[in-house]
């Protein structure tokens, strides 16, 4: 049995690049990058040094408040190089891949009790692709979630099409699943795409809760479903994990291997060709794509990943690059010009809503620069969330804990009001608003 979520808020970004569903290569890199940075809230603890052997599953950094968290190389090889930043801070352990491929015989754990489960993650590394709300940190293992989400579609622009990258691996996905339940006792909610519910295999899945969603993006957004689906109270925590990593802690119960092989696509209007490399994380972002010079790659979709440079490696959570022409042209007049045929708005400013299905090249311009805070419908009109998003970005950049409870923090990540970066008029950065405030919010509740 499902339910059905109708959500009628939103914004879809006609954005030019989107990945055809192929796989044009396949990469296995002569060195791969361990990047603690990818786990907000981690204080790394480096347990090897430069020329030790690793296998794919050895602990290569440990988190220094809970020794139990563990950041695990993906593959075999040997440690070349520990970079570090400023004040030494930890950056990024470098492994020399080998052609052995040998990984840690975690055992086979796919029928096995809460505990073994548990165990079996934390050993692996895998327990950290459990994101934790309110705040999205690392799970806590001390603690029992009220319930766990997984949203097996994305409605950002160029999303991967999640049929195409684990259609052949649903047995890993529901694997994961069962697994993932033994961790609840308020089940696992699967959410599936109404426009594709016939289609794909993940309705299908047994021993979860499903929900089919509709609606323009953010509604694909895990936090935008569990605030309609079980919004988030005071003294409540609820983890989330993406179907990407759903089917690799399936693999590894099944297996008792860690395989962290995933499809990323490689999309924009930049993208030579856009289509999918099968890869692991932490490989080199050269090696996956060729960039001109003047191009902006973006780990992520382009309203919230990060900016990625040519030496740099990807993400733990990338399942996704896409390359933007760097907008350092200036448009004279602009403001002044009443049509502008190449230029998308979400409000009936230009011309663009009379072509709703045209798709734009857009490039990374701000067009105009930072003004008053300008107070307007239009962030509502695209966060289908019971909370006043206007309300909670004061309440962010004052700092008032108590508005901040009061209007949602709990509820929301800056991936959720992404689209408020994309309308807003005044040119703020909405986003980093909003972690300011969760920043807070976790400094103030330590």
């Amino acid at each position: 049995m499902s339910n059905t979520l109708d959500l009628k808020k939103g914004l879809d970004i006609p954005l030019k690049g989107a990945a055809a569903c192929e796989v044009t290569a396949k990469v296995l890199p002569e060195t791969v990058a361990v990047k603690p940075t990818d786990f907000p809230g981690l204080l790394p603890r480096l347990l090897v040094k430069e020329g030790d052997r690793v296998l794919a599953g050895s602990p290569v950094i440990s988190d220094k408040t809970n020794p139990a968290l563990l950041v695990t190389s993906p593959v075999s090889g040997t440690v070349a190089e520990i970079v570090r930043g400023e004040k030494r801070k930890l950056l990024a352990v470098l492994v020399k891949t080998d052609a052995a491929g040998e990984g840690v015989d975690f055992g086979i754990t796919k029928n096995a009790d809460t505990d073994t489960i548990k165990d079996v993650l934390l050993r692996s590394g895998l327990w950290l692709s459990l994101v934790q709300r309110p705040y999205g940190v690392i799970a806590d293992p001390a603690v029992k979630p009220k319930s766990i989400f997984v949203s097996t579609f994305s409605t950002a622009p160029l999303a991967p099409d999640t049929d195409f990258t684990l259609g052949d691996r649903f047995a890993d996905f529901q694997a994961g699943i069962d697994a993932l339940g033994r961790l609840t006792d308020g089940g696992v909610h699967v959410a599936v795409s109404k426009a594709v519910y016939s289609k794909t295999p993940f309705h299908k899945t047994e021993n979860a809760i499903l929900h089919v969603v509709s609606g323009k993006h953010p509604a694909g957004n895990v936090g935008v479903q569990i605030s309609h689906i079980s919004p988030i109270q005071k003294g409540e925590t609820v983890w989330t994990v993406s179907p990407m990593l759903v089917a690799a802690i399936g693999r590894l119960v099944s297996t008792g291997k860690l395989d962290l092989t995933r499809k990323v696509a490689v999309t924009g209007p930049k993208a030579p060709h856009p289509s999918y490399v099968e890869t692991i994380p932490g490989a080199p972002v050269k090696d996956l794509v060729q960039a001109e010079e003047g191009v902006r790659i973006i780990g992520g979709d382009v309203l919230c990943g990060e900016t990625l440079g040519p030496d740099a490696y990807l993400g733990f959570f990338h399942d996704q690059l896409t390359l933007l022409k760097e907008g350092t042209e200036r448009e004279w007049f602009g403001w002044a010009k009443p049509f502008r045929p190449k230029v998308h708005s979400s409000s009936w400013c230009y011309f663009s809503w009379l072509t709703p299905g045209k798709k734009y090249e857009m490039d990374t311009n701000l067009h105009g620069g930072p003004r008053a805070f300008v107070e307007t419908q239009c962030f509502e009109d695209v966060t289908p969330m019971d909370i006043f998003p206007i309300y909670l970005i004061k309440a962010c950049l004052a700092g008032d804990i108590e508005k901040m409870e009061k209007f949602g923090i709990y509820e929301v990540l800056p991936e959720d009001l992404a689209l408020c970066d994309y309308v807003d008029p005044s040119k703020n950065e909405i986003q980093a608003i909003i972690r300011k405030g969760i920043d807070l919010m976790i400094k103030e509740m330590a």
